[in-house]
């Protein structure tokens, strides 16, 4: 979240970058309950003041006068304090609404055709014949089963079965390979039901209640990713900056409700209500943190180049960016079969906008007051969009696949998939 003093002192560059963002920001009724709360407090200390000064003379006088009338002002004050609270609690729910201000190097646009495309890597395959999408060839062999999966779940869910499921599970292995031991995250197994306050402090509630599964009764949400309880790994905490930067991967299922994704990729294995990711999360001061993004964007992006899949890192616009993020880029791996790019990880720094909503902070020095932390997350990467790009990439004219070199010692030395 914004502070409520940045937004007293800057509250044309709020309200410009909400505009910017195309996200509404109750930033003049703000302001508005700003100077009502501060009205209140303040009349409630200054009754308090004259209480102390009454007080004083009651003990001389002991006149009874003055014993009802400090009674008045107590009941006074009490009211004025409790009309305070109040308006600070709305105060701060509205707080919870304005979306995160954004960095300087964000293309500003609208829409996503406004992205920019910052570098890309390899080239789109040539296979030789015409590619097959990536559920034709799952459906074919027997790896991916939709129709399934609607029946027991309804639809936007898939079965991986045999060889599908082994590809995801050597997958997850390998990244988690990759990213622990040479990229230096430490894995965490992170619980999969949070409750609101940790969904708060990632920025998924008050605004995104609508996309994420809650269980009834209960204060406990499906996380959305994994995003949400490692970044809450540090909630209401106070870090050592020699600690910083923290460094998380981790695995975990995801599920979101995909509200307002109606027709969209309703076909295949890509935009599901459950899915898996590798997750990679950053805890870090506010001097760093935006060379420990671009440094988590090229982790994950070692991992695209090692499978082999020509991708390319997208820098998102301020109209497509996020309420939360400050700055975001999509990488985007090519699929021949569907012809164009699907995205397999977002990567986006927040800088103390979590933080503050989480209250994750660090002590720079002995002695002194202590800051905001800044978070960065990433996937590293997601794992349907991945599949679906190593089976379109990966295809033989045959309709089997061939394993990528880097996965075959996760696949038990399986090099093609539908050989057997």
């Amino acid at each position: 979240m914004l502070s409520l003093d940045f937004i007293r002192k800057n509250s044309d560059l709020v309200r410009r970058a909400a505009e910017l963002k195309g996200e509404p920001a109750p930033v003049d009724e703000i302001l508005r309950l700003d100077k009502l709360w501060r009205g209140h407090q303040r009349n409630a200390e200054t009754i308090k003041a004259e209480q102390n000064e009454l007080s004083k003379q009651f003990a001389k006088t002991r006149d009874e006068a003055l014993k009802e009338r400090l009674r008045q002002m107590a009941d006074t004050a009490k009211s004025e304090l409790a009309v305070a609270e109040a308006v600070k609690r709305e105060l701060d729910d509205l707080l919870l609404r304005v979306p995160n201000v954004f960095h300087g190097s964000v293309p500003i646009g609208e829409t996503e055709a406004e992205n920019v495309v910052v570098r890309e890597w390899g080239s789109k395959p040539d296979l030789g014949f015409a590619p097959r999408t990536h559920f034709d060839l799952g459906e074919a062999l027997g790896i991916m089963d939709f129709e399934r999966a609607a029946r027991v779940s309804g639809s936007r869910f898939a079965f991986l079965i045999g060889e599908g499921a082994r590809l995801e599970r050597a997958l997850v292995q390998f990244m988690l390979d990759v990213h622990t031991l040479e990229h230096g995250y430490v894995e965490v197994w992170p619980p999969m039901l949070v409750n609101s306050a940790s969904m708060v402090g990632t920025a998924n509630l008050p605004k995104f209640a609508d996309a994420a599964f809650r269980v009834e009764g209960r204060d406990l949400w499906l996380i959305p990713t994994a995003e949400v309880p490692v970044t809450n790994l540090h909630r209401e905490e106070i870090l050592d900056a020699d600690r910083l930067p923290l460094k998380y991967v981790a695995y975990a299922p995801s599920w979101r409700t995909e509200a307002g994704a109606a027709g969209k990729d309703t076909r295949g294995f890509i935009r599901l209500h459950q899915f898996s990711k590798v997750e990679l999360v950053k805890v870090t001061s506010a001097e760093t943190s935006l060379d420990e993004f671009e440094q988590l964007t090229r982790d994950a992006e070692d991992v695209l180049q090692r499978l082999g899949l020509h991708y390319q890192v997208m820098a998102m616009c301020t109209g497509d960016m996020g309420f939360a993020q400050y700055k975001k880029y999509d990488l985007n791996a090519w699929a021949p079969g569907l012809d164009r790019f699907l995205e397999v990880s977002s990567c986006s720094t927040f800088n103390d906008f979590q933080a503050m909503r989480a209250n994750i902070r660090y002590r720079p020095g002995r002695g002194t007051p202590p800051k905001f932390a800044h978070t960065i997350n990433g996937s590293g990467l997601a794992l349907p969009r991945t599949i679906d790009a190593i089976i379109e990439t990966y295809q033989r004219s045959d309709g089997m696949i061939r394993v990528p070199d880097v996965l075959k010692p996760y696949m038990g030395g399986v090099e093609l998939i539908g050989a057997r």
